[in-house]
């Protein structure tokens, strides 16, 4: 069996049991759920192959989960901590590595207490996977693939589902479906978000859909005359340079802390990277209601601040003050650049000041990065819209799983667990309703 299984009798609307649609994890943890349940699936997706996003964010390394605390690891949701507890408390980081292992995959922890495959490898995880699917066990029901199939909606009226694909407009009657379409981020790996508007019009409550673990533009150097962004000097001379050691304080107009060390990169607008999407979340929502955010990096996080005005404050001499930083301070390269992009000259100057910004230089941000270049999405299909299995109350029979859903987290593992657990929830919905309702009539 290929990915590009074609329908029979195009004219005319293929009717079974379960269409599961996207072919991303949470699709295929849903049907994997109900092929172990017997019951016919036939997944459908947009993309010539299943998985892309999934083997994409697995180049660096696979980051299946994370290896903290359950009680620590739902808290990395937030706000839809409590929506997705049962779902992880049931499915959360010790099962994705069991059902890891279940595919012969081994897996270790890493030093930052990230879950990783033992080869680092997304590839050999989704062969494994999809040989299974493909080819389940005595008992098991096995999964279909249709490829280059971008659903578009019901036909009005009705629930058929409608697909474009290669040879024309195609229709499906499904007794149940799950929707796993992703978020709106890496459009060209699938996860485009058209589905907003179709599931608006259907009646559907949804979040606007927002950027989540992304970059974010400056604002203008007063210091250079820039009306927004960097100097062309700095985003010229640094852009892609990283800040290492460094750590970064935020506290929005909610009184919401975030004080982390870590890492990130400079772009040639503004900033990216790990520690900035740790905090991506609440500078968005900060910069959303008061029109920017300022958080402040300490440049040196392991000296005192006694210790950097001692070392600022020593005669310099004839020495220049990038001379005297960087043998004082050891401070040189893109940090010493950003003081001087950000800093006027009389600030320069005086020692007490200096000594103070290094240790809390502010950061203007002004605007996310665009949704598409986004790692995640945040919106979407809101909790308050599904019942407990993830069924859309205003469309019976229809389930949601994915990063589709109104949740967000940081990377690390969280996101594809999340993903995984909600596609299990679904099937298992999409299991019990097809029990409780009775098989349509040849």
């Amino acid at each position: 069996m290929t990915d590009s299984e074609p329908l029979k009798n195009p004219e005319s609307a293929l009717t079974v049991d379960v269409a599961v649609i996207g072919g991303g994890p949470a699709g295929l943890m849903a049907a994997e759920v109900l092929s172990r349940a017997g019951v016919a699936v036939h997944l459908f997706d947009a993309m010539p192959s299943v998985g892309r996003k999934f083997l994409l964010a697995g180049k660096g390394g696979m980051n299946l989960t994370h290896a903290e605390p359950l009680a620590a690891f739902i808290g990395r949701y937030a706000e839809r901590a409590d929506a997705l507890r049962p779902l992880l408390e049931t499915f959360g980081p010790n099962e994705v590595r069991e059902w890891a292992a279940g595919l012969g995959i081994d897996t270790f922890v890493g030093s930052s207490s990230r879950v990783f495959p033992s080869d680092m490898k997304a590839a050999p995880l989704l062969r494994a996977w999809l040989q299974r699917l493909r080819h389940p066990a005595e008992g098991r029901a096995p999964v279909r693939f249709h490829m280059r199939h971008r659903w578009t909606g019901w036909v009005d009226g009705s629930g058929t589902l409608v697909f474009q694909s290669p040879e024309g407009e195609k229709r499906v009657q499904a007794r149940a479906t799950v929707l796993a379409l992703g978020g709106a981020s890496w459009a060209r790996l699938g996860s485009d978000g058209a589905w907003w508007p179709v599931l608006r019009t259907a009646g559907v409550d949804l979040a606007p859909l927002q950027p989540s673990n992304c970059g974010f533009d400056v604002a203008g150097s007063a210091v250079h005359g820039v009306s927004a962004g960097w100097s062309r000097y700095f985003s010229e001379r640094f852009a892609g340079q990283p800040f290492k050691s460094v750590s970064l304080h935020f506290t929005d107009s909610q009184g919401h802390r975030f004080d982390r060390r870590g890492e990130f990169v400079a772009t040639a607008t503004g900033v990216e990277g790990s520690l900035i999407y740790a905090v991506s979340s609440l500078l968005r929502d900060q910069i959303a209601a008061q029109g920017s955010a300022t958080f402040t990096l300490n440049l040196l996080p392991d000296h005192s601040a006694a210790q950097v005005l001692a070392h600022v404050s020593h005669p310099r001499g004839s020495r220049s003050l990038s001379s005297h930083l960087k043998s004082r301070l050891g401070l040189d390269g893109i940090k010493l650049a950003l003081l001087n992009e950000l800093l006027p000259r009389d600030t320069l100057n005086q020692p007490a000041l200096l000594a103070a910004a290094i240790q809390a230089l502010p950061v203007t941000v002004v605007a996310a990065r665009p949704l598409d270049e986004a790692i995640s999405t945040a919106g979407g299909v809101r909790f308050e819209t599904m019942d407990a299995a993830l069924m859309l109350r205003e469309k019976p029979g229809v389930f949601c799983a994915g990063e589709m859903i109104d949740w967000e987290a940081p990377t690390g593992g969280y996101l594809l667990t999340a993903c995984l657990s909600s596609g299990r929830l679904a099937g298992q919905g999409v299991a019990r309703y097809l029990a409780q309702s009775p098989a349509p009539l040849p």
